[in-house]
C-alpha cells in the first residue's frame, strides 16, 4: 500500500476514497475546513447534515469530543462499543468546527474495527472524514472501481482493498441517552 500517497493528498486537502465495513468511503483531513467543503460539493451534502469522524483509536478522536462531558456512569458503555461498527455521537469539543457537527453539540465519532481502515488512519496519523461514497440519493458504492468510475480525478488517493462484511452502514447512537438515529 502507498501510505506516502496517502499522506500527501491528505496534507494538501485532497479528498480520499477507501473500504469501511460495508461499503467505500470519502474522507479528508476533518482539521482543513477547505477539504471538508469540498467533500460536501461534490457529493452534493448539506452542511447542516454534520459529518462521521473514524479513527484507528479513541485517541485520535479526542480532540473533537468533549471528553470531560462523558459522564463517570456511561464511560464504559460508551468505550465497550469500539472498536466496531457502531457510530456514537458524544458531545463535541468548543473547538469542534459546526462543518463538522453540522451545528449540532454532538460529534458523530467511530473506531472502526475494519482492519483496513484502521491502517489507514493509522498511516495518517490522523482521524478521518467518513461519509459513503455516493452523491446524495444515491446508492453506495462498494468498490475501488466503481468509486474511480464515478468520481475519477475528483480525487486524492483511493485505496484498493475490500469492504468488510457489514450489510449495512454503522449504527449511530447517542450512548448517554440511548437513542437511535441510524438503526
Amino acid at each position: 500500500m502507498n501510505w506516502q500517497a496517502a499522506r500527501d493528498a491528505f496534507a494538501q486537502g485532497e479528498l480520499l476514497a477507501y473500504p469501511t465495513e460495508a461499503v467505500f468511503g470519502l474522507g479528508c483531513d476533518p482539521r482543513n475546513e477547505a477539504a471538508v467543503k469540498k467533500l460536501l460539493t461534490l457529493k452534493q451534502r448539506p452542511l447542516n447534515k454534520g459529518l462521521i469522524l473514524v479513527a484507528a483509536d479513541y485517541s485520535q478522536l479526542v480532540r473533537f469530543v468533549a471528553d470531560s462531558k462523558i459522564p463517570q456512569d456511561k464511560r464504559f458503555t460508551v468505550f465497550s462499543s469500539w472498536p466496531g461498527h457502531i457510530t456514537l455521537l458524544l458531545p463535541a469539543a468548543p473547538e469542534t468546527p459546526e462543518w463538522l457537527t453540522g451545528g449540532r453539540p454532538q460529534i458523530a465519532v467511530r473506531v472502526t474495527a475494519h482492519e483496513p481502515t484502521r491502517q489507514l488512519c493509522k498511516a495518517l496519523g490522523s482521524a478521518i472524514v467518513s461519509t459513503s461514497a455516493n452523491l446524495a440519493g444515491q446508492p453506495s458504492l462498494t468498490s475501488a472501481a466503481e468509486v474511480e468510475a464515478v468520481f475519477g480525478d475528483q480525487l486524492g488517493w483511493v485505496m484498493d482493498a475490500e469492504i468488510g462484511r457489514a450489510g449495512s452502514p454503522s449504527k449511530i447512537i447517542d450512548p448517554l441517552t440511548q437513542e437511535v438515529f441510524r438503526a
